[in-house]
């Protein structure tokens, strides 16, 4: 009898339990890949809603300029050749406009974050997320559609984002839910830094799905994500697996509480939660909470803004700026690991965190100061920003969850960390939302300026983390058992 190949023996060493579990990883990490995937085309937009097209390649200067005379979009506010803009937003004051876009749809993600643990928390994981991303995906379409039907009202696209903002909150809760059901305590900082670059992964693939349109028929950047996110919503209906319970696994975690237990214990996991989070047992939770608020501002302002500054400072064409913000999230996925690794080895989460905070200020400094940079130190740049500004951004949730599910309040129940998880998200996405609109009015004044309020918010972030910082510092011993898992 012949050996079995390589590859089979690999693939038969898994047990079922082990199958299931790694499927569930892959999928949850696909689900979320789609929100953000969704979420990125409108900073690589912006460059084309109000282009100077003597920037532009002149194929695609023509092509593009056809289609408005095609489509009586150039009027007078055009005439000037060097200009093609999209109404409303050849104003001067476009800028603002464009960050009324961002604000209205983090705004909306904010305050619609805090129901969506507790409604999420009452639905089926599955249904719920279904139902978050076909709508997402009708939603992005829709703000798409405004190119192909000549839509020029402003309030058309700012009440899209707000119902975008909404039902995108479907996502992070649900999905941390479900890795709770199925992993439990004391995960390695490399494995779960990894699921956790869903997120850069999202933005570098939204960024390319929308740069091949951004300058031909920028529409098609929002049709195109929208149709993905829809899809994946289809494909967690079909194979969402939400507890490990429901297919017999035999997990640590695969207990389910009885709906009247978890209805019972609803209203005491809440209170106690906020009692807990004013004092030490929750491991400086307001801490956390409200440094995320701080480092979601600086990362938000770079996802939502960091093609339009590469694209007016510079000088990209709308294309190559969208390519070259994949950099950053290169270097968030890199932060967001090395955190993991660092922490997990030192046991100083908060000091991991804090160290990253100084040195990224710095480096915002830099990439803000240096007046022409060259192709590779731009590269070179994006990566590191990258990677100081989303690591801490992907620790802060980490020390936070990890404190949530070991503490006693929760009673062993997972479906309360969506709740949990909505309100401290919720906190961080105010900082989201305020991050991209201070950039839409304070650039006019000069981008450096807006790198001075980020590095200002990073100084806010890492000062919330002083106290964490020196109590770790002073404790020897090893840390408790803590859950890996970055929100969004």
């Amino acid at each position: 009898m012949a050996p079995l190949p390589l590859g089979i023996r690999f693939i038969t060493s898994f047990t079922r339990d082990q199958c299931y579990r790694a499927f569930t990883l892959i999928l949850t990490f696909l689900l979320y890949t789609a929100y953000h995937l969704s979420r990125k085309p409108i900073s690589i937009v912006k460059s084309a809603l109000h282009m100077n097209c003597s920037l532009a390649n002149e194929v695609e200067l023509y092509s593009y300029k056809e289609h408005l005379i095609q489509a009586k979009l150039l009027r007078k506010a055009f005439s000037n050749d060097t200009w093609c803009s999209w109404e409303p937003f050849d104003k001067s004051n476009y800028k603002q406009l464009l960050g009324a876009l961002d604000y209205s749809f983090l705004c909306a993600y904010a305050v619609g974050m805090y129901a969506s643990g507790i409604i999420g928390e009452r639905l089926s994981i599955r249904l719920y997320l279904t139902f978050g991303m076909l709508s997402s995906g009708v939603f992005t379409a829709l703000f798409g559609l405004g190119y192909f039907y000549n839509i020029h009202n402003l309030q058309y696209y700012i009440l899209i984002q707000i119902a975008n903002g909404f039902v995108q909150t479907t996502g992070w809760p649900s999905v941390v839910t479900c890795i709770g059901n199925w992993f439990g305590k004391g995960k390695r900082g490399l494995i779960m830094g990894i699921w956790n670059s869903h997120t850069s992964v999202g933005n570098i693939l939204g960024s390319l799905i929308a740069g091949y349109w951004v300058s031909s028929c920028w529409g098609m950047s929002f049709v195109v994500p929208g149709i993905i996110v829809a899809l994946m919503g289809v494909v967690c209906f079909l194979f969402l697996i939400e507890h490990p319970q429901d297919v017999k696994c035999t997990l640590s975690r695969a207990r389910k509480p009885s709906k009247c237990l978890t209805e019972w214990v609803g209203f005491k996991q809440k209170y106690q939660f906020y009692q807990n989070s004013r004092s030490d047992s929750l491991g400086g939770v307001l801490e956390f909470a409200f440094c995320l608020l701080f480092a979601k501002l600086v990362s938000y302002t770079f996802l939502f803004w960091l093609p339009m500054y590469l694209a007016n400072k510079e000088h990209f064409e709308a294309k190559k700026a969208g390519d070259l913000s994949t950099l950053f999230d290169v270097g968030g996925i890199i932060g967001g690991i090395l955190a993991g690794v660092i922490s997990d080895y030192t046991k100083k989460r908060a000091t991991t965190c804090g160290v990253m905070l100084l040195l990224a200020a710095p480096t915002l400094y830099v990439f803000s100061a240096v007046g022409y940079m060259s192709l590779k130190v731009i590269v070179v740049m994006l990566i590191g920003c990258g990677a100081l500004v989303n690591g801490p951004y992907a620790l802060i949730t980490t020390a936070v969850s990890a404190d949530l599910g070991t503490h006693k309040s929760l009673m062993g129940n997972s479906k309360a960390l969506s709740t949990v998880t909505a309100i401290i998200d919720g906190t961080g996405s105010i900082g989201a939302a305020l991050g991209p609109l201070l950039a839409g009015l304070i650039s006019p004044t000069g981008w450096n300026n807006v790198f001075y309020m980020l590095m200002v918010a990073d100084a806010f972030a890492f000062l919330l983390l002083i106290r964490l910082v020196m109590r770790e510092l002073r404790f020897k011993g090893p840390k408790a058992d803590q859950t890996e898992l970055k929100e969004h």
